[in-house]
């Protein structure tokens, strides 16, 4: 199986919401379901159907999160440095209209554009991978071609 990059944060979340589903989020599905049983008739008891139902995506998360988390690899960021890589903390100016964005390469999982974390699988993550501060990259976005320059290279 190959490895799912994350970062230490990234990490943390995931095992920090694997330890609420398993803690309090399962038992409290258990107890409904037992509860909706009490009241008789389960072919036409919404409740029950409703517990159910949310019991099979807790399930369901609580697979996903252990699969992703036992084939994680943490890398800490600080300690990389040079061209760009995952981790990075990386500026970019947009060459049509001077506009600036800061975005930081993660993991999948922990990629959310709204916030400035670009997945590493992600058009312009792989289009940054090895370039350095000054170097240009054009890339092939769904609003059409767009052209970056890279501004900074951080690793925090």
């Amino acid at each position: 199986m190959e490895k799912i990059p994350m970062t230490r944060g990234g990490f943390d979340a995931l095992d920090s919401e694997l330890k609420t589903l398993k803690s309090v989020e399962r038992p409290a599905v258990i107890r409904a379901i037992a509860e909706a049983r009490e009241h008789g008739d389960l072919s036409e008891n919404a409740e029950y159907h409703a517990a159910r139902e949310k019991q099979s995506f807790i399930e369901g998360r609580i697979k996903e999160l252990e699969g992703i988390l036992s084939l994680a690899e943490v890398i800490d960021p600080s300690k990389l440095s040079g061209a760009i890589k995952f981790g990075a903390t990386v500026t970019l100016v947009d060459e049509d209209n001077d506009e600036e964005k800061t975005y930081r390469i993660v993991g999948e999982t922990e990629a959310d554009i709204e916030r400035g974390l670009l997945n590493i699988k992600s058009p312009l993550a792989r289009a940054l991978i090895g370039k350095d501060e000054g170097d240009s990259v054009e890339v092939k976005t769904p609003g059409g071609q767009r052209s970056y320059e890279v501004v900074s290279i951080r690793y925090i």
